[in-house]
């Protein structure tokens, strides 16, 4: 039985500190993804996210702090950890003379992968390149790169999958095919890390950390972040608009709409609830207030 079938994290990080030089990185990171979840790193670009990913991935070392990977060090226990992790980084590192099958199988054989042919052709009918998989790489489109970095990041069977940016560059509806990609492995059960610049993606995960200039601001599921936003409630009364800002509409309204008796004059409600995008500022705004 592994570690993470025994209950403990799959990915796990504790007071992890990285500087570069005078450069502070990771600031005390502390997180614990649990095994079968879309866990996703929420942040502008110099957060820290791809720097974790590194130190998750082993190609940098933590300066202070404990990372760990299905239990493992990624440093001490790295080929251990490589062959039951995946990682997608932001640029597709493939070759490009080669074709996506080629390149699929090159990275396969890499992992000593057993049924390789079988294998080869299940991850690529997965992210949908069937009909362009003999063709060299390097006369695609940045977004049909991401779906044959997805597939060489798959070949091996991960436990745990690690996306860096995996949608940047990538146009809406291929967008939506690659978190139904995640979705579908997560169901069966793998474990994501996705890093992200784009707040609407934390709605597609499971939990997200927003990260600000190596720190963690909060770590939460993306229903319970926007819980902490406001609701601004309108109502109109024949042609007049009356406006009112709930911190807890769901609890709140009722007795708002009490006061009013829900009188026959009030024709129209609506709400406007803070977006995502709008609570990540604030929590910001706070911080950066607090250590002003």
């Amino acid at each position: 039985m592994t570690q993470s079938e025994q209950g403990e994290a799959a990915i796990s990080c504790t007071g992890v500190v990285k500087r570069y030089g005078a450069v502070e990185a990771l600031k005390g990171v502390d997180l614990s993804v649990r095994p079968g979840e879309i866990f996703g790193l929420i942040g502008a670009n110099g957060a820290g996210k791809s720097t974790l990913i590194k130190l998750l991935v082993g190609t940098a070392r933590a300066t202070a702090g404990s990372v760990r990977v299905l239990g493992m060090d990624p440093l001490r226990q790295a080929g251990q950890v490589r062959s039951q992790a995946g990682y997608m980084p932001q640029a597709p590192a493939l070759y490009e003379d080669l074709s996506p099958r080629d390149n699929v199988r090159f990275f396969g054989g890499a992992h000593g992968v057993p049924d390789l042919t079988q294998r080869t052709e299940e991850v690529i009918n997965f992210v949908n390149l069937r009909g362009r998989a003999d063709d060299a790489v390097f006369g695609f489109s940045g977004g049909m790169k991401q779906r044959v970095s997805l597939a060489c990041a798959l070949v091996h069977r991960p436990q745990v999958l690690l996306l860096d940016e995996p949608t940047a560059g990538v146009d809406p509806k291929l967008r939506e095919a690659f978190w139904q990609h995640f979705r579908d492995l997560a169901t069966a059960g793998t474990t994501l890390l996705v890093s992200t610049h784009l707040m609407d993606e934390a709605l597609f995960c499971d939990r997200v950390a927003v990260m600000r200039d190596g720190a963690v601001l909060v770590s939460d599921s993306p229903k319970a972040l926007l819980r902490r936003g406001r609701t601004r409630v309108s109502v109109w009364c024949g042609d007049e608009r009356q406006s009112e800002t709930l911190a807890d509409y769901p609890s709140e309204l009722p007795g708002l709409l009490r006061r009013r008796g829900l009188e026959d004059s009030v024709t129209r409600i609506e709400l406007d609830e803070d977006t995502l995008e709008t609570v990540v500022l604030e929590l910001i705004n706070e911080r950066e207030a607090v250590h002003a």
